[in-house]
């Protein structure tokens, strides 16, 4: 069980270590960190806990009170003014190396405005060379002041000292259930993650433009549909290891694969306008569905842009992988004009009944043994037998074979058994494992 929290939110401009502080409080997401400017750009929060106290901390996008024609960054400081708002107590971070700046103390004024409580840490505070002016930073007439180092750690206990002194006083706790699973939304770069996302959500929660690589950081959203609680995990666009010529790129596709590892169905979005699944593509899926044993559904979108041909283009080369496509699920849909956007949650709810639905042992055991005597399996002339089946995991579908030998049962073999169950059983969608155990002659 997890609990509605009071949020205490990092504001302050462009590179000054809010991300860097935000991994040094957080245990367990992280941000993504590197030395210039505007690397964050949505907004990321973690639980965290200190002197018996919970609370929510979330990382924003720097914040320039400028005026700007960039998109981008009127989306970056919207989202951090929106967050403002909602905060329980704000953590307004400076640069102590830099000192103080005009663009400081804007956000100083409207931080004051919002008759919130502050917390100014300094930060980058690392030695007595380091130190030279933080004294301007007594200027901007904040009560609580802490110089920290958030690289280094130094006085980041005293900081959640003052954090949880401001917080507001504890109230009746509200129980919220944890999600009941969780499901990730994976692809290339501008194929339609973000508009998704916030079609699903009905709320601008990420950042939407045609400029590929706008989504930096996996971002998660809990949304309830039919009384249950699924979160939701948009992320950045994945391309192919050679195409990684940066280093934030190749952080943003780390941080792709470790909500995947975390989730249970994966959303693999397509520009079905390509006419074609790209190399990349059918990579990720075999490798989220064959490797690591997450449910997968293919999601075709821009329907809005294809037409006859394209669809003809698709469904002829798509008819390469029949043998593995025919396996997961598949939905077209446009984000752009709503096209089947309404069937996308009724289908992954019933991608999650297959992926944890449980089977009798003894239903099983009659099923393999049944089609052993019907076709017998052989390695070299030595019959393959199965003794008896068990399911021992759901989520995946786990499978216990107990067998004369375990080490003859490769590959041909368990796509054997796994036929059988799909023949037998609604499976499309989920992948389904085996383990092999030594049983007695």
């Amino acid at each position: 069980m997890s609990k509605q929290l009071p949020t205490v939110v990092i504001v302050g401009r462009m590179n000054v270590g809010k991300s860097t502080l935000f991994n040094r409080l957080s245990q367990s997401i992280k941000s993504i960190t590197l030395d210039y400017e505007g690397v964050t750009r949505d907004v990321i929060s973690d639980e965290i806990s200190w002197s018996g106290r919970s609370f929510r901390i979330t990382d924003t996008g720097g914040v320039s009170l400028r005026k700007t024609t960039d998109p981008i960054l009127q989306e970056v400081r919207a989202r951090a003014l929106e967050m403002v708002d909602k905060a329980a107590v704000i953590m307004f971070v400076v640069d102590g190396k830099t000192g103080l700046l005009p663009e400081d103390r804007e956000i100083s004024k409207l931080l004051h405005k919002s008759g919130k409580p502050v917390i100014l840490a300094v930060n980058k505070v690392d030695s007595s060379a380091s130190q030279e002016f933080i004294h301007e930073f007594e200027r901007l007439g904040h009560t609580k002041t802490v110089y920290i180092s958030a690289q280094h750690g130094k006085n980041i206990a005293d900081l959640l000292q003052e954090l949880v002194a401001a917080l507001p006083a504890q109230g009746p706790e509200l129980d919220e259930e944890e999600p009941r699973y969780r499901v990730v939304l994976l692809g290339k770069p501008n194929v339609g993650k973000s508009s998704l996302m916030n079609l699903l959500l009905k709320q601008e929660r990420s950042i939407v433009s045609d400029q590929a690589g706008t989504t930096r950081e996996a971002i998660s959203e809990k949304v309830t549909v039919h009384q249950e609680d699924i979160l939701i995990t948009d992320t950045p666009g994945v391309r192919r290891s050679k195409a990684i010529d940066e280093q934030l790129e190749e952080l943003m596709v780390k941080s792709a694969f470790r909500a995947m590892d975390r989730a249970n169905i994966v959303l693999l979005l397509v520009d079905s306008s390509e006419g074609r699944l790209s190399d990349q593509e059918l990579k990720l899926a075999f490798y989220a569905f064959k490797q690591e044993h997450k449910a997968l559904i293919i999601v075709y979108n821009k329907q809005d842009l294809v037409d006859e041909r394209i669809k003809e283009d698709l469904e002829f080369r798509n008819s390469e992988y029949e043998f593995f496509l025919k396996k997961v699920a598949q939905i077209s849909i446009s984000c752009k004009d709503g096209k089947n956007v309404g069937k996308l949650f009724p289908l992954i709810q019933k991608v999650w009944e297959r992926h944890s639905q449980q089977f009798s042992d003894q239903d099983l055991t009659i099923l393999f043994k049944n089609a052993l005597q019907q076709r017998p399996l052989f390695h070299k002339t030595i019959p393959l037998l199965v003794y008896s089946a068990r399911q021992v995991a759901t989520a995946p579908v786990t499978i216990a074979l107990t067998v004369n030998h375990p080490q003859w049962f490769e590959e041909t073999q368990l796509g054997f058994f796994e036929n059988l169950l799909r023949k037998e059983y609604q499976l499309q969608g989920v992948p389904v494992r085996f383990v092999m155990r030594k049983g007695k002659d």
